[in-house]
């Protein structure tokens, strides 16, 4: 089993429910683990999860505002998935770093996994 991992990755987006999300945005940061199953020894591209094929999904999709991050997280699984069906999971965490909360100092995040 392989995994891939997209780590770090950071967006500006307009996910949320409240109007001051949807008009000035938020720092989102995703991560993302991919296990599929190929026999060794892996030679080429085609026996693996392009990597950057999987970024531009991700960035394809976090330009859709969203309400919940729930929702993204699933979406993105989906998306992940229709790329490539050899994948046997996926794990997706977005995290939203300013959070419209009054006082709070740190990050929300949500985590995602879908076994296929």
């Amino acid at each position: 089993m392989f995994t891939i991992n997209l780590h770090n990755l950071i967006f500006h987006a307009f996910h949320g429910l409240y109007e001051e999300e949807k008009i000035l945005g938020n720092t989102f940061e995703v991560h993302v683990s991919i296990e599929f199953e190929q026999e060794e020894p892996v030679t080429s591209l085609q026996q693996s999860i392009n990597y950057a094929a999987v970024y531009e999904i991700i960035k394809q999709r976090m330009l859709i505002p969203t309400p919940l991050l729930e929702t993204l997280a699933q979406e993105l699984t989906q998306k992940i998935y229709e790329h490539d069906n050899r994948i046997k999971s996926i794990s997706v965490s977005v995290h939203k770093k300013d959070p419209p909360i009054t006082n709070m100092q740190g990050s929300v995040s949500v985590q995602y996994k879908k076994t296929y």
